[in-house]
């Protein structure tokens, strides 16, 4: 074949590297033929599906030869009255890394810049490149004056210049868990010129109880360039049906839904979203079964001896004193998934999601042993 295909893509596609998401339970069974495996590596619940969501689910699918409601009405109709925001504001995403991609598609061109924090979500460069878009990367805290690992919001302020489009900015972060506080965020917004969109991803925001969390869906009205992303992946359960979704103001809505491809989010999805933000003792079971685990995993780690970064989400980040890379390997090899983060700069560091109870035993026993 005569020509090559590589250089067709475009020059900020070339140079990319796909995401890299947490190794499946089946492809380890297949390599190793292990019985007992445990996933921790990619922040799901481990409660399993709401028993609400499973019966919409089946009710739904007698319509699966039907194209799902494009507008998504009901599930829009639903978080709306659940947040206390306008229908109007609310936009759907395959998953909230849908909505990330539109957000920079819709408001960045070649060679403007987008800003985030070093350690921050790996989609923010990937999505980045892929446009052509150049990365401002904010060094971390430094636990001074900010949080160790976490967004150093006066830092990045000064980073905002002339050709600034657009700031990301994980709330609680991931991979560190860290996160800036009402204030911090209160200062930095107000700071930040009215042309540069500013997206608070909030993946994890039900997992969080702390007082001085920013509430940001109140500063919607004040702020039009404030772009608030959430997902139903996490504490409700529904990774594996991708439906996310941003707040905004109903202009930027707007705009997001002229980008965004039709009948993205699929009707099982819409069906099982509006079930599960119905369900709240579902979600409270998540979030008391996360609270437990994460305390099982803090003690389990601090008797062996690790340093860990205080996580407000559903996962935690530990220092492994080492490379952790045969660390991973050696898990591995015992049944346990966990995720590295050297793709994120923090090459002796493991992050581990929160499991059930027996979950977390099993890890904890097996890090015991790759450790000795």
């Amino acid at each position: 074949m005569g020509c090559d295909l590589f250089s067709l893509a475009t020059s900020g596609v070339q140079g990319l590297s796909p995401y890299l998401p947490g190794k499946p339970v089946t492809e380890l069974q297949r390599e190793l033929g292990l019985d007992y495996i445990v996933k921790l590596a990619s922040n799901e619940n481990p409660l399993g599906p709401s028993g609400h969501v499973l019966a919409a689910i089946q009710a739904a699918s007698a319509e699966l030869t039907r194209y799902p409601d494009g507008n998504g009405f009901e599930l829009k109709s639903a978080l709306a009255q659940h947040l206390g925001v306008d229908l109007a504001s609310v936009t759907l995403g395959n998953g909230s890394n849908d909505i990330l991609e539109l957000i920079a598609r819709a408001f960045v061109s070649p060679g403007e810049e987008i800003l985030f924090s070093q350690y921050a979500f790996a989609v923010y460069p990937i999505v980045t490149q892929a446009i052509g878009a150049k990365a401002v990367i904010v060094p971390a805290g430094n636990g001074q004056n900010s949080t160790e690992y976490g967004h150093d919001l006066v830092a990045m302020a000064s980073a905002i210049t002339a050709n600034t489009r657009l700031i990301f900015i994980a709330n609680p972060n991931n991979p560190t868990g860290t996160y800036v506080t009402q204030q911090q965020f209160s200062t930095f917004i107000s700071s930040v010129p009215e042309n540069v969109i500013v997206v608070v991803d909030e993946a994890y925001v039900e997992y969080v109880t702390v007082s001085d969390y920013p509430a940001t869906i109140a500063w919607l009205a004040e702020y039009p360039n404030l772009i608030i992303t959430r997902t139903f992946s996490k504490a409700y359960g529904l990774a594996g049906l991708r439906v996310g979704y941003s707040l905004s103001h109903p202009d930027v809505a707007n705009i997001l839904n002229r980008v965004r491809q039709p009948f993205n989010v699929n009707s099982l999805a819409l069906t099982a979203a509006v079930a599960a933000l119905a369900d709240t003792t579902y979600l409270a079971q998540s979030v008391a079964l996360n609270d437990a685990g994460m305390e099982q995993i803090k003690r389990g780690c601090g008797t062996l001896g690790l340093k860990m970064i205080p996580s407000l989400g559903n996962f935690l980040t530990v220092d492994m004193g080492q490379p952790a890379a045969p660390l991973y390997q050696k898990l591995l090899a015992l049944g346990v998934i966990v995720r590295l983060v050297d793709n994120y700069g923090l090459p002796n560091h493991l992050r581990i999601s929160i499991g059930t109870e027996e979950e977390n035993q099993f890890f904890l026993k097996q890090l015991s042993v790759v450790l000795a």
